[in-house]
C-alpha cells in the first residue's frame, strides 16, 4: 500500500496524487508541491489515504510543504501578473496580425515559466511572438493551443439548462460523445439543439445513454410484429421510459391500438412488418407468378423460303420522286450529249 493525498489546482481540474513526505494534510488545506512545469500551489482535496500500488504511478511527485500565509500572498500577486500578461500578449498578437484567439494566460507559483492558452483554426507560426514575450516577461514562455471544450472550460458559462457548464463545475475529463446517443434516446438531431456552448455535442447526452441502451434491449422497435398475450399484432409507437407500446393487432378495427408493456411482448422475427396487408401481398405474388407464365415467348418458325417472282406492271418498282429543291437535270439526247439551244431570230 501507498500512502497519497490528493491535490486539485484548479476547482474543475483533475486531482494528482502526490507524496505527502510523512505530512497530514487535511481536506481543505494549500500546499505546495513539486510537478512537472515547477512548483506550484494547489488544494488538498483528498486527505492521507493508503491505495494499492497498482494505481499508483510510480514515482510519485512530492508535496515540498504546507502553505503558508506568505504563500498565499504570491499566489495573488502572480494572478494579477497573470492578468497584466493577458493584455499584453493580446496585444502582441494583434500588431503581428495573427490569427489566434487568445484564451488564458497562466504563471508557476515560483514565477519560472508563462503559459497562454490560445484556439485557432490551423497551425500557427508563432516564434516571433515569444521572442516578443520573453523579452518582456524576462522568464520561460510556452504558448499551447487547446480545442474548442478546454476554452469552454477555462472561460465558464451557463448551459441551455440555465445550469454552469458541466465541464467547468465538476467534470474532470472530457468523455466522447456521438450523434447516436442522441439517436437512442429519440431526442431531436436539430444541431442548436444539441450542441453546448462549445458548438460540440453536449457532454450530458452521455448522462443517460447507459440507461437508454439498456431499455432498447427489452424495447420493440417500432413497425416490428410482436405475439402479445391477446395476440399478434404490429408496433406503432413505443415509450422507453414507460415501458409500454402501442400495438394493432390482427383481428382489431383499423386504427384501433392497445398498449401493453414491452416485457410482455415478444417480437417475431422472419414476419412482414405489415402484418395487416400480408395476405394482399401474398395474392398480388401469386397473380404476377401467373400472368408471368401466361405471358412466355413462344418459339418463333422459321419463315418458309418461295420461288422468286417475275417482275409485272403491277409488281414493278414506282419511279423515285424527284427531290424538291434539288438541281434539275438536263435531259439528254439520243447520244448522250446535252441539247443546242436554238437561237431566236431578231
Amino acid at each position: 500500500m501507498t500512502t497519497i493525498i490528493g491535490v486539485r489546482f484548479k476547482s474543475n481540474g483533475k486531482m494528482y496524487y502526490f507524496d505527502p513526505q510523512e505530512l497530514t494534510v487535511s481536506i481543505g488545506d494549500g500546499v505546495i508541491v513539486e510537478t512537472a512545469r515547477g512548483v506550484e500551489y494547489g488544494k488538498c482535496v483528498q486527505g492521507n489515504t493508503e491505495v494499492p500500488d497498482q494505481t499508483v504511478v510510480q514515482p510519485l511527485k512530492r508535496v515540498i510543504r504546507l502553505a503558508t500565509e506568505a504563500d498565499c500572498k504570491t499566489l495573488e500577486r502572480n494572478k494579477k501578473r497573470a492578468d497584466e500578461a493577458f493584455i499584453i500578449c493580446k496585444r502582441k498578437i494583434e500588431e503581428r496580425g495573427l490569427e489566434m484567439n487568445l484564451v488564458t494566460a497562466e504563471c508557476t507559483f515560483d514565477m519560472s515559466k508563462m503559459l497562454f492558452y490560445f484556439t485557432a483554426d490551423g497551425r500557427v507560426d508563432f516564434r516571433e511572438l515569444v521572442k516578443d514575450l520573453a523579452g518582456i516577461f524576462r522568464t520561460r514562455i510556452e504558448l499551447r493551443q487547446i480545442g474548442v471544450r478546454d476554452e469552454a472550460k477555462m472561460i465558464g458559462g451557463l448551459g441551455s439548462c440555465g445550469r454552469e457548464l458541466c465541464c467547468s463545475s465538476y467534470l474532470e475529463d472530457f468523455h466522447p460523445v456521438s450523434i447516436n446517443m442522441a439517436k437512442d434516446q429519440n431526442l431531436s438531431l436539430n444541431p442548436a439543439k444539441i450542441s453546448g456552448v462549445c458548438g460540440r455535442l453536449m457532454c450530458c447526452l452521455k448522462y443517460e445513454h447507459e440507461a437508454y441502451a439498456e431499455l432498447q434491449k427489452v424495447t420493440p422497435k417500432q413497425g416490428s410484429v410482436v405475439d402479445t398475450p391477446e395476440g399478434r399484432g404490429k408496433v406503432i409507437s413505443t415509450q422507453m421510459l414507460r415501458g409500454t407500446c402501442k400495438v394493432q393487432l390482427d383481428d382489431s378495427p383499423e386504427h384501433t391500438l392497445t398498449e401493453f408493456q414491452c416485457t410482455d411482448c415478444c417480437m417475431v422475427k422472419g414476419v412482414c412488418r405489415n402484418r395487416q396487408n400480408a395476405a394482399a401481398m401474398a395474392e398480388e405474388r401469386r397473380r404476377r407468378e401467373e400472368q408471368g407464365a401466361a405471358d412466355v415467348p413462344q418459339p418463333v418458325q422459321p419463315p418458309v423460303e418461295t420461288a422468286p417472282q417475275e417482275e409485272t406492271e403491277e409488281s414493278a418498282p414506282a419511279p423515285r420522286r424527284r427531290r424538291r429543291g434539288g438541281r434539275r437535270r438536263r435531259k439528254p439526247t439520243e447520244e448522250g450529249t446535252p441539247a443546242p439551244v436554238e437561237a431566236s431570230e431578231e
